[in-house]
C-alpha cells in the first residue's frame, strides 16, 4: 500500500509555515539574491499577499488555518482571556478550540499527518500520525504525540521554542539561541519527513518571529550589530526551503504561508489607560496587576491586543452595563478611540464591531469591538501601564495585511484570507470542504 491507494497514487500535501513572514519580505530577499531558491519557486507558482485574522496574533490566526473557519467557530480570540466569575487570568490552549482541525479531519479520510510546531496545539492531542506542539508548549511530553515522538525528541535534543529573554541581557546570545533552535528544528522535521510515512506534512517555523520582534530595527540598517545576522538567517532559511522543496517535488502541492505581515514599531499605546483617562475603568488597587481587582463600576476593558469588552450584566458576573446602554456605549467607544491621537499622529485606522467580523455559534464569546491601527502603533492591553503610550523591547509588531501564501501551481489570488489556506490544504488532499468558511485557492 506504500505510495499508492486501490492502485491510484497517494493524494499528498506540504505545508511550510513561517510564522510572521511578510510578503514584502520574501519578495525582497528573492530579488536580491538573499534567497535564491524562494526566487525559482515563485517563478514556478504563485505567491501572494495573504490577510491574517483579526486580530492579528499567532494564536488566532493559525487556528483560522487549522480549521478553515472563523473565531465565532472555533473560539480563539486571543492568547489569554479573563474568567467571566472570578476575572482571573485565563490561557486557552489546544482544548479550547472548538472545531476540528485540518488533520483530524484528514485522519477521519483515512489519511496520516505529521504536525510540528504549529503554534496552539499545545498540550498535544491523538491523531492519526504524530505531533509536536508550537507556542505556548511548555512541557515536551505533554507537546509530543505519540510517546515514540516524545523519545524521538528528547533524543534529539529537540527545543520546543527560543529564549525570548536573552534578547534583554545579550543580543548575540540571542542570536545565537535563534539559530541554534532553528537549526535542530529543521534536523527534526528532515527526520520526520523522510522516516514517517504521511498524507499531509505541517511544520511551522518560528525563529523568523522572534528574531522580528527583537531585532527588525536590524534589517534596513547597515549599521546595526545584527544587521549581517538578519539576512544570513534569511539565506540559511532559503536553504531549508531549497531543500524540502527537493524532498518534495513539483507534483505534490507545496505550500508555504505565514499568520501575519511584520512592521516596525514607532510606541506602544496602552489602551486601558485611555478608557481609564475617558471615564469607562476603573480599578480599586492603585497598582493592578490583573482585572480581579477592577471596579464593578467599570463600563469597559481591554485585552491583548485590541480587544474590547463592554463590561455586560449577565455576561460577566460584576457586569454592569445594561443591554439597553450596549449600542450606545459601543459607538462611544468607537468614536473616542477613533479620535485617538499621539503627537499629532491619529493611532487608529479601523474598528469592527465583532458582527463585522465573526459569525458562528461562539461569537457570544467575542469582544464586542476590535481596533486596527495605523503601521507603527502596537496596542497593547496592559492593566499596569498608567501613561498612554511608551516603548517596550520589541522593535517589530504585527500587521494584518502582507502574510505569505505561496503554492507550486497556478492558484486564485484575488484577497486571500488565512481560512482560505486551510480550506486549500483539505481540497488538494481530495477532501470535501463544504461548510467552511474559506475556499479554496488552487
Amino acid at each position: 500500500m506504500l505510495g499508492r491507494v486501490f492502485g491510484r497514487k497517494r493524494r499528498k500535501v506540504v505545508v511550510l509555515g513561517l510564522d510572521g513572514v511578510p510578503c514584502t519580505l520574501l519578495e525582497r530577499f528573492a530579488a536580491e539574491g538573499v534567497m535564491p531558491n524562494v526566487a525559482g519557486l515563485i517563478e514556478e507558482g504563485t505567491l501572494c499577499s495573504m490577510t491574517a485574522s483579526v486580530p492579528e496574533v499567532s494564536s488566532t490566526s493559525w487556528s483560522c488555518f487549522m480549521t478553515g473557519v472563523n473565531p465565532g467557530r472555533h473560539g480563539i480570540y486571543g492568547f489569554m482571556e479573563i474568567d467571566r466569575n472570578s476575572y482571573s487570568w485565563r490561557f486557552p490552549n489546544f482544548n479550547d478550540l472548538r472545531s476540528r482541525t485540518l488533520w483530524e479531519t484528514a485522519g477521519e479520510h483515512g489519511k496520516r499527518s505529521i504536525v510540528v510546531n504549529v503554534p496552539s496545539t499545545y498540550p498535544a492531542r491523538p491523531l492519526n500520525g504524530m505531533l509536536v506542539s508550537g507556542f505556548v508548549a511548555l512541557d515536551l511530553r505533554k507537546a509530543s504525540y505519540p510517546d515514540t515522538m516524545y523519545r524521538y525528541l528528547s533524543s534529539a535534543g529537540y527545543r520546543l521554542d527560543v529564549d525570548a529573554g536573552l534578547a534583554l541581557e545579550s543580543l548575540d546570545d540571542f542570536t545565537g539561541d535563534i539559530i541554534e533552535t532553528f537549526r535542530k528544528r529543521v534536523e527534526v522535521i528532515r527526520h520526520l519527513y523522510d522516516s514517517e510515512e504521511w498524507d499531509l506534512f505541517i511544520a511551522a517555523v518560528t525563529e523568523t518571529d522572534r528574531l522580528h520582534h527583537y531585532l527588525w530595527d536590524a534589517l534596513d540598517d547597515e549599521t546595526h550589530p545584527q544587521h549581517g545576522f538578519f539576512t544570513d538567517f534569511y539565506r540559511e532559511l532559503d536553504s531549508f526551503i531549497g531543500d524540502l522543496y527537493g524532498r518534495t517535488g513539483s507534483d505534490t502541492p507545496f505550500i508555504m504561508m505565514s499568520d501575519h505581515g511584520f512592521t516596525a514599531i514607532k510606541r506602544e499605546v496602552y489602551l486601558n489607560a485611555y478608557l481609564r483617562e475617558k471615564g469607562y475603568l476603573s480599578f480599586d488597587a492603585e497598582e493592578p496587576k490583573s482585572f480581579e481587582v477592577m471596579n464593578k463600576g467599570s463600563r469597559a476593558f481591554v485585552l491583548d491586543p485590541s480587544r474590547v469588552y463592554i463590561h455586560l450584566k449577565g455576561r460577566f458576573s460584576g457586569g454592569c452595563v445594561e443591554e439597553d446602554e450596549y449600542e450606545d456605549l459601543r459607538n462611544a467607544i468607537k468614536e473616542d478611540l477613533l479620535s485617538l491621537e499621539i503627537e499629532g499622529e491619529r493611532v487608529v485606522r479601523s474598528i469592527f464591531f465583532k458582527e463585522d467580523l465573526y459569525s458562528g455559534e461562539l461569537l457570544a464569546d467575542a469582544p464586542d469591538l476590535v481596533v486596527l491601527p495605523f503601521d507603527g502603533f502596537d496596542l497593547k492591553g496592559s492593566v499596569t501601564k498608567t501613561e498612554l503610550c511608551g516603548r517596550g523591547p520589541l522593535t517589530g509588531g504585527h500587521t494584518r495585511e502582507d502574510a505569505v501564501f505561496f503554492i507550486n501551481r497556478p492558484a486564485a489570488c484575488d484577497s486571500p484570507d488565512i481560512v482560505d489556506a486551510g480550506v486549500t490544504v483539505l481540497k488538494m488532499l481530495g477532501i470535501e470542504t463544504d461548510g467552511l468558511d474559506g475556499k479554496a485557492l488552487a
